[in-house]
């Protein structure tokens, strides 16, 4: 409040007869000390009734001179020197008239008037007049200067405090960052410990708290406007603790500082962000050997399929450090390729890149691509994945994700692809949707190209790989935009069952996770990330109206809707040690599932080709129950497809 009263204060007009009041009081004031001055040298110069007069006269002819040269329309903070001579002017001005008045007046009472004497006190009283009206604009100028640099300075920096925590290097460092910041300023750090005690850390105070009256004491003290932490480990750790005391404050806000891949990718704004849901799942980060990777690429030609998606785009960002020869971007979706593309000349302008218009599902395009870049390494995004979407368009999801998926495969095996990684899901595990079985059977697939290739039934030497995972925060249609976007509305925030639950996983830990699969040497295999819990949707929906400085139920309301076509409570659990067997990342493992010959994979998935295209749709979804038994549909109307196979 105190920052915004004084800003709108100094920011505006300071009253003009306000400012006049002034200079005539100073002028007066000044005057005033010049005839006090005289009457210690000289006893006998001006009687009561003749200082009374001086002092006066000195205040109208002040008020008059400062009128008609209109001084007091000047901003004083802003004076300049066409300023100061108007001054000096109306200040001789009021000289010379105090001088004639006090001329007059002395010769009609008869006093011997000494002219010299008269002219020297009015030279005298010109010269400390306007020392002291220079010097009170001067003394304005420096204190306005002063209030300006602590309080607004305060407006325009956020005062922060630094979390200490699992890594107090990292909050050292980030302070030792922040020193030069034109945006943020580090009041100190704070940790969790014995409320009330104090210590330094890098020349600065260590508050430690308890509880949240300890957090609003300390904040309170140091007029801190947000907690900052300076790896998202410390953020999750804090999440029920730290960080809600700042929700239910509503004036603290969480920041973080960002990780290296948002700072490699541009993202990072002024190097601080707002905490987002994100940074908040409950499990470590994922770690992978980059240089291993990096290794990998470097120096090929890379194919990505679906490069204007969530995940393909993150894939061309990353692969775009990585050093390699030639990036091909493919996707059917225009203006968001377009985009991509406007992004990637900006940011990269040494890359040698391709946006090309394409879709998997048109065998002949798909040709002319090989052909023509001759990718080593093809990563498979392409995909439609919204079920419900997908529920009521079963052919089109068919064949957009199965058919295309073979298309690409088999243009890979045809034009000597070194590897192919294929985007699965975790809803292709025991699918109750159509589009989770549509890319069960795209896994099914590639899967059997891949040990056709191993046995010799395929001539080839392209080795195959699926990585699995579930939602991805942030993507295009999740529910992090979609939540946000209803809270920006004011609410309501809709979530389909009070009790359902998704894995969730981070855009940068799927695009490591796809990488790290293609560098695994043998294929055939399909890899499953450790997601650690479930989270509830209902719990997320609520801690994204909290970040975003609400109360959940109060300000925002959340609202239930019912579970849509084919979705359902619980996805499974991937990486269950009973359905996956280990790899030499302790967060990867291999997912065990029945392997199908590859003649009977490929006619299946010719017939559904037929199928698709003749929109018979009854017919494909019975023949993709009966290819992937485990499909059982929830919430659905290919229910009775079920019953009969019952």
């Amino acid at each position: 409040m105190e920052i915004k009263l004084f800003k709108r204060i100094i920011e505006q007009y300071v009253n003009a007869w306000t400012v006049l009041a002034c200079d005539v009081a100073v002028s007066t004031v000044a005057s005033c000390c010049v005839l006090f001055f005289v009457q210690v040298l000289n006893e006998s110069a001006f009687g009561f009734v003749s200082s009374l007069v001086w002092v006066i006269a000195a205040a109208l002819m002040s008020l008059l001179m400062f009128v008609v040269m209109r001084t007091y329309r000047t901003i004083v903070r802003y004076s300049t020197f066409h300023d100061v001579g108007r001054i000096c002017l109306a200040i001789a001005g009021k000289d010379l008239l105090l001088f004639g008045i006090m001329w007059g007046y002395l010769a009609f009472r008869g006093a011997k008037v000494d002219m010299a004497e008269l002219a020297a006190l009015s030279l005298f009283d010109l010269v400390t007049t306007t020392f002291f009206l220079l010097l009170v604009r001067i003394v304005i100028m420096l204190g306005f200067d002063a209030l300006k640099k602590r309080f607004l300075n305060r407006q325009t920096k956020t005062r922060v405090l630094i979390y200490v925590g699992l890594r107090q290097e990292k909050s050292v460092a980030l302070q030792q960052r922040l020193r030069n910041s034109t945006h943020y300023q580090a009041l100190g750090f704070i940790s969790p410990g014995k409320a009330g005690s104090e210590a330094l850390l890098s020349g600065q105070a260590l508050y430690y708290f308890s509880d949240r009256e300890s957090v609003e004491r300390i904040c309170s003290d140091t007029g801190a406007d947000a907690m900052l932490f300076a790896h998202d480990d410390d953020a999750r750790l804090e999440q029920d603790r730290l960080i809600k005391f700042c929700q239910d404050t509503n004036f603290l806000k969480t920041l973080i500082a960002p990780s290296i891949d948002e700072m490699t990718n541009g993202v990072a704004g002024h190097s601080i962000r707002k905490i987002r849901i994100e940074d908040l799942l409950n499990r470590p980060e994922i770690k992978i050997s980059m240089d291993e990777i990096v290794r990998n690429f470097q120096g090929k030609t890379i194919l990505v399929t679906g490069a204007a998606g969530s995940i393909g785009s993150e894939l061309c960002r990353q692969l775009a450090t990585f050093g390699v020869k030639k990036l091909i971007m493919l996707d059917n979706a225009e203006t968001p390729l377009h985009n991509v593309r406007l992004e990637f000349e900006h940011r990269f302008p040494e890359l040698d890149f391709k946006p090309v218009i394409g879709d998997v599902r048109q065998p002949a395009r798909l040709g002319f691509v090989f052909k023509k870049y001759r990718p080593q390494v093809v990563f498979h995004a392409a995909a439609y994945k919204h079920v419900p979407l997908m529920e009521e368009n079963p052919c089109e999801a068919v064949l957009a994700n199965v058919i295309g998926s073979r298309n690409v495969a088999d243009k890979c095996v045809a034009f000597d692809v070194e590897a192919m990684v294929m985007i699965s899901t975790d809803k292709a595990v025991n699918p109750t949707n159509i589009m989770g079985c549509t890319k069960r059977l795209a896994e099914i697939y590639v899967q059997s190209l891949s040990l056709a290739i191993e046995r010799g039934e395929v001539k080839g030497r392209t080795r195959f790989v699926t990585t699995r995972f579930g939602n991805v925060l942030g993507s295009n249609g999740s529910v992090i935009p979609h939540f946000t976007e209803q809270i920006e509305n004011g609410g309501p925030v809709t979530v389909t069952h009070p009790e359902i639950e998704r894995f969730f996983m981070t855009i940068p830990e799927a695009c490591r996770l796809v990488m790290e699969a293609a560098t695994f040497a043998n294929g055939n295999n399909i890899f499953v990330f450790d997601m650690g819990q479930p989270v509830k949707i209902r719990h997320l929906a609520e801690q994204m109206i909290k970040l975003a400085g609400f109360t959940p139920g109060k300000d925002i309301a959340i609202e239930y809707c019912g579970l849509r076509p084919g979705e359902k409570l619980y996805e499974e659990v991937l990486a269950d040690k009973e359905n996956t067997v280990p790899t030499d990342h302790d967060r990867i493992h291999i997912a065990c599932v029945r392997e199908y010959p590859y003649s009977e994979a490929l006619a299946t998935v010719n017939d559904m080709e037929r199928m698709g295209l003749a929109v018979d749709i009854d017919n494909l979804v019975r023949l993709m129950k009966e290819t992937v038994p485990e499909f059982v549909s929830n919430n659905s109307p290919y229910q009775k497809f079920d019953k009969k196979q019952s």
